[in-house]
């Protein structure tokens, strides 16, 4: 059997049967569809076992999607090149309005043959699992807001009203729980609305603990620990901008990571007309949300509290720099728009945007640990 040099396998994933084609290297090397496979480890081994005594070099591909790394892990453990490709930034003809898996399978193998597709970063596994931790807190966050505003409602339309400091703890829990009224009914209904907020604060109080345990552990604990000396980036925030961007130092240059936050202004330009409007907001919501919130410390005069040098006792002095230059920088940025009648919204997201710059710079100053994670 003729053995050809190098064959792009193009994959289209779906939850049952993946579809595959393959295009030969060069211009006129053959675009030949294989059919589909079940989306089982066993049989992408034998599609990958049959294709190997073929060919010497083969070279895959598929968009990433719900059906995660687990295909792109197993074939790099087979000995074959493998791209995650992101699905937004794939070539497509404006008047393309069919849509198979044989076509995407097929326009798959012909665009990796081409480089003309733009790869994701993947995560290892334990970075994985930290990823998924961090993604379920936010998502049991998204209940609170809902929620919350409901219990201070209700006893303020009683005219009872608490005046203490933190709210969900022990104080205000009592007092929550101490609250009567004169139908059962109200009782009865304020007391199932309580039951559901106080579970989902437990749930994240859990998700916290979990986080606080695996962090220590994992590679990129000493780039958390780093991102902690700048203002307003506190343990879960850094973890969380870790879990989803991941390694920093990826970015040849910071506005690379800011587009890839979707911080930069959108823009139509042609010819003499240039127009800039609101920030693209792709790429990664999580990360980007977490530091317009980090943003809004820099309201205030710049300053290194208790707090905060506690976190900055053991980071080396180059990190420590750069973050109180970020700080002093950012609090008369932030003074310096407002004064320019910007809206506060839109400051908080060009502070946001340098924060990302300065996250890059201390990424770069730190390198993640070597050690092996411990499995539980």
């Amino acid at each position: 059997m003729r053995r050809c040099r190098e064959v792009f396998v193009g994959i289209d994933t779906a939850k049952a049967r993946n579809a595959a084609a393959i295009a030969e290297a060069g211009r006129q090397g053959e675009v030949r569809y294989l059919g589909e496979f079940d989306n089982t480890p066993d049989a992408v081994a034998k599609l990958v076992r049959k294709l190997s005594d073929r060919y010497e070099t083969l070279q895959f591909c598929y968009e990433a999607g719900p059906t995660g790394y687990g295909l792109y892990r197993q074939i790099l453990a087979m000995g074959h090149g493998c791209t995650v490709v992101a699905p937004s930034l794939i070539p497509r003809r404006p008047g393309e309005r069919v849509k198979t898996n044989r076509r995407d399978a097929l326009s798959l193998a012909r665009l990796l043959r081409a480089a003309e597709l733009t790869a994701v970063w993947v995560p290892d596994e334990t970075h994985e699992a930290v990823r998924d931790l961090v993604r379920t807190r936010r998502n049991g966050c998204r209940g609170l807001p809902s929620q919350a505003p409901t219990h201070q409602r209700v006893p303020a339309w009683h005219g009872r009203v608490y005046e203490g400091g933190t709210t969900w703890k022990g104080r205000h829990l009592r007092w929550l729980d101490g609250q009567n009224f004169a139908h059962a009914a109200q009782r009865f209904a304020f007391q199932e609305m309580l039951n559901a907020m106080r579970a989902a604060v437990e749930r994240i109080d859990r998700l916290d603990a979990a986080l606080v345990e695996i962090v220590p552990a994992w590679t990129m604990a000493p780039v958390v620990a780093a991102f902690q000396a700048m203002r307003g980036v506190g343990f879960l925030t850094a973890t969380a901008v870790v879990a989803e961007a991941g390694d920093l130092r990826r970015f040849e240059h910071p506005r690379q990571l800011m587009a890839f936050l979707g911080l930069v202004p959108s823009e139509r330009s042609t010819g003499d007309t240039r127009r800039q409007g609101g920030i693209t907001k792709t790429g990664n919501s999580s990360a980007r949300k977490a530091l317009v919130e980090a943003a809004w410390t820099y309201r205030h005069s710049a300053g290194v509290g208790t707090t905060h040098q506690r976190r900055q006792q053991q980071l080396p002095q180059q990190v420590r720099e750069i973050a109180w230059k970020a700080q002093s920088r950012l609090c008369a940025r932030y003074r310096r728009l407002t004064a320019k009648g910007k809206r506060n919204t839109v400051a908080i997201t060009a502070i946001a945007r340098e924060i990302a710059a300065f996250l890059w710079a201390i990424a770069r100053e730190v390198e993640p640990a070597s050690i092996t994670p411990q499995r539980t």
